[in-house]
């Protein structure tokens, strides 16, 4: 027994670290991860969503699925919202549970923006920052639709959608959440801003790097006003690679300079998804995160491709503060103890991710031995 406790002391993985104002007992952090499990036209988190937090509470921190700031965001059936008083409710049955295990969680604010679907919509066009088709799809009732060219946002609607971000960080210190992460990631919203080749605009929200990323200055703003302290954290991908978005040395620059401005800013800490493994088992790539670990002056969760070993070594050369997995929790609901006591991990079943209900979501198991 005494090689398991002094494995597990040695590991970074399962050190105490403070991040802003939030004091996490490990660094094994749960990714955000959509599951599609929301209940009815009302996206409202029912007693399944309470159960599959409840049994991650053992992580350092759950960071929930994306979660719609308010109707015009949604982009993805099933997926709860944070507007209305009754997910409000929802989501508090939730955080309660993980506070009486122990656990501490953030919600993740989302809004895909042109990536929604008039499916989503009542056959409305999804909104954007221009008249420009991202070329993703969007998972509406009736499967992968291709997405559309949206309409160009207007003033009134950027500020609205602004303000609905700070609704949002209200409502989830409402419901008893520790915090609340922005989802820049992906080819959604605020990377849409970001993005040269879908935000044309000529106003205070386009033209130049400075105004492209006004939107998510403006939304760290609003989410921060109804948090003491430190309680925001942001999320962002530079290396996404899809159909409008490659990295290269002109966005690269870009995100190198929106990252040295996020210092000014109020964070409890910067999420950031690193490139993607080529080939999978490559493992990460470690220099791409340094990259940023060099510019973020606070702390850094990496994510993106990592096991328990090259977690371990990313944190112990000091790249990164504490590492995100999310098909490893999904299948692993006791991760944390897996890590500690060399346990091998579950594989995950990708036909359960989104299929609603509890197959799939809480009926992993838990390891019941242990291996020295």
């Amino acid at each position: 027994m005494s090689t398991l406790i002094r494995t597990s002391v040695e590991q970074p993985l399962l050190s105490p670290f403070r991040l802003g104002d939030l004091r996490l007992p490990n660094r094994t952090v749960m990714a955000p991860a959509t599951r599609a499990r929301a209940a009815g036209a009302g996206l409202v988190p029912t007693a399944l969503h309470a159960a599959y937090y409840g049994q991650r509470a053992a992580a350092g921190l759950i960071v929930t699925e994306g979660t719609w700031v308010d109707e015009r965001a949604v982009g993805f059936v099933r997926v709860p919202g944070v507007w209305s008083d009754e997910q409000v409710e929802g989501w508090r049955r939730v955080t309660d549970v993980v506070h009486c295990l122990g656990g501490r969680i953030v919600l993740q604010l989302w809004h895909t923006g042109a990536v929604s679907h008039p499916d989503h919509l009542g056959g409305e066009r999804p909104l954007g920052p221009s008249a420009v088709d991202p070329r993703e799809t969007s998972f509406t009732a009736d499967g992968r639709r291709p997405t559309v060219v949206p309409r160009a946002m207007t003033r009134a609607e950027i500020e609205g959608t602004v303000a609905a971000y700070g609704t949002a960080s209200a409502n989830a210190r409402r419901a008893g959440f520790d915090g609340v992460e922005i989802h820049a990631v992906g080819p959604y919203l605020i990377p849409q801003f970001l993005n040269p080749r879908l935000n044309r605009r000529t106003d205070a929200y386009g033209g130049t790097p400075a105004r492209r990323r006004r939107l998510l200055l403006e939304v760290v703003g609003a989410a921060a006003a109804p948090w003491p302290g430190r309680r925001v954290g942001v999320r962002l991908s530079p290396y996404w690679t899809s159909a409008r978005f490659a990295p290269d040395a002109r966005t690269l620059a870009e995100f190198d300079e929106l990252v040295d401005v996020l210092n000014g800013c109020p964070l409890a800490y910067l999420h950031l998804r690193g490139r993607d493994p080529v080939p999978p088992e490559a493992g990460p790539d470690f220099a791409a995160l340094d990259r940023y670990r060099r510019l973020f002056h606070g702390p850094l969760i990496a994510n993106n491709g990592f096991d328990r070993a090259s977690a371990n070594a990313l944190i112990a050369a000091g790249i990164a503060d504490a590492v995100s997995f999310a098909t490893h929790f999904i299948a692993n609901p006791d991760l944390v103890s897996r890590f500690a006591l060399g346990q091998e991990l579950t594989a995950g079943d990708p036909a359960t991710y989104y299929s609603g209900g509890a197959e799939g979501y809480v009926d992993y198991p838990v390891c019941t031995h242990w291996t020295r």
